[in-house]
C-alpha cells in the first residue's frame, strides 16, 4: 500500500546541494510540491530552475529561531487547512577532529545544526504535519550506529538523532504521524569537500604539540576519506529511500542506504567491540605511540 504524493506539501531542509537538491527534485518529480529550505535564495532558485515549478525556495536556516519562524509562516499561509505531508530534517555538517582538541565552540556548532536545529524545525512544523497526519524523515547517517576516530562530534550528533528519532515516533504515534531516519553510508556530496575544508581550518589552531600527537592519525584517516568518496554512491538511493519512507502506507523505521552502511551494521550488531576496534585499526592503519 502507498500513500498518494501527488499534490502534497513537502519541507525539506539543507536543499541548496547534495542529498537534499536531489531529494527535493525527486519529490517534485513525483507531483508534490516542495519547499526547498536553503540559506542561500539565489541556489535556492537555481534549484527551481533545474527542478520545475513545484520547489519553492524559502530562506531557512535551522539555527536561526527567526528564519525557522518566518518559515513555518510561510508554510502555513501556502498549505492552508490541508497542511503539511512531509518534514525531510536533511540539513547537516560534518566537523572532524580529535576530542581532545576539538574547540568546544565547533562541538556546539555540530549539535546546533545536526541536533538542536532538527528539534527547532521539527516543533515549528508539527502543527501542520499534525493536521495533515503526515510523517518526519531525519537524515542521519551509519556513523549514527558506529563512528571512527576523529569523527566523534559527527557522530556523536548523529547517535543523538537516531534516539531523537525513536523517541518522536513514539511520541507522534497517538496522532498517527509516521517517523523514519536515513542512515546513509558514503554518498557523493559536496559534505565530503566541506568536511575537508572545515577539518584543515580547524588544524590552523590547533597547536604543535597536538599535531604531533594526532597528525599522523589524521593523514591516516583523510586518506580513508578520500579512498571513499571515490567509492560513494550518487544520492538517488537515498532519495528513493525517502520516497519510501513519504509515500508507503507502512514506512521502515529505518533505512540503511549503500553496501558499506550495511556491512557496518552487521559490525556493529554482531561483533564485540574489541574485535571492532582490531578490525578498524587494521582497516584505518591507525598509528601506535611508543
Amino acid at each position: 500500500m502507498t500513500v498518494q504524493g501527488a499534490s502534497r506539501f513537502v519541507l525539506i531542509t539543507g536543499a541548496s546541494t547534495g542529498i537534499g537538491a536531489a531529494c527535493a527534485i525527486g519529490c517534485a518529480q513525483q507531483g508534490m510540491t516542495v519547499f526547498a529550505g536553503v540559506r542561500d535564495l539565489p541556489a535556492g532558485e537555481a534549484l527551481r530552475a533545474r527542478g520545475g515549478e513545484r520547489i519553492v525556495p524559502i530562506h531557512l536556516d535551522v539555527t536561526d529561531t527567526k528564519s525557522i519562524h518566518e518559515a513555518a509562516q510561510v508554510v502555513e499561509k501556502r498549505v492552508g487547512p490541508e497542511g503539511l505531508w512531509g518534514l525531510v530534517n536533511n540539513a547537516g555538517i560534518a566537523i572532524a577532529s580529535p576530542l581532545e582538541l576539538i574547540p568546544l565552540p565547533e562541538l556546539r556548532r555540530q549539535f546546533e545544526v545536526n541536533v538542536i536545529g532538527q528539534i527547532a524545525v521539527t516543533q515549528a512544523l508539527l502543527p501542520f504535519i499534525r493536521q495533515a497526519r503526515g510523517r518526519v524523515v531525519n537524515m542521519g547517517s551509519i556513523a549514527g550506529r558506529g563512528t571512527i576516530p576523529m569523527m566523534g562530534p559527527y557522530s556523536a550528533s548523529k547517535f543523538a538523532l537516531e534516539a531523537l528519532t525513536d523517541a518522536l515516533r513514539l511520541e507522534l504515534y497517538p496522532w498517527g504521524i509516521e517517523v523514519s531516519i536515513i542512515e546513509p553510508g558514503a554518498i557523493a556530496t559536496p559534505i565530503w569537500s566541506k568536511s575537508l575544508s572545515t577539518a584543515r581550518s580547524l588544524e590552523t589552531v590547533i597547536p604543535p604539540e597536538g599535531k604531533r600527537l594526532y597528525g599522523e592519525t589524521a593523514q591516516r584517516l583523510r586518506e580513508k576519506v578520500d579512498e571513499s568518496a571515490r567509492r560513494a554512491i550518487p544520492p538517488d538511493a537515498v532519495v528513493q529511500a525517502v520516497l519510501h519512507a513519504l509515500t508507503a502506507g507502512r514506512p521502515r523505521t529505518r533505512y540503511l542506504v549503500g553496501a558499506d552502511a550495511k556491512l557496518r551494521a552487521l559490525m556493529v550488531t554482531w561483533l564485540p567491540d574489541r574485535l571492532q576496534d582490531w578490525i578498524l585499526k587494521k582497516v584505518l592503519k591507525l598509528p601506535r605511540a611508543i
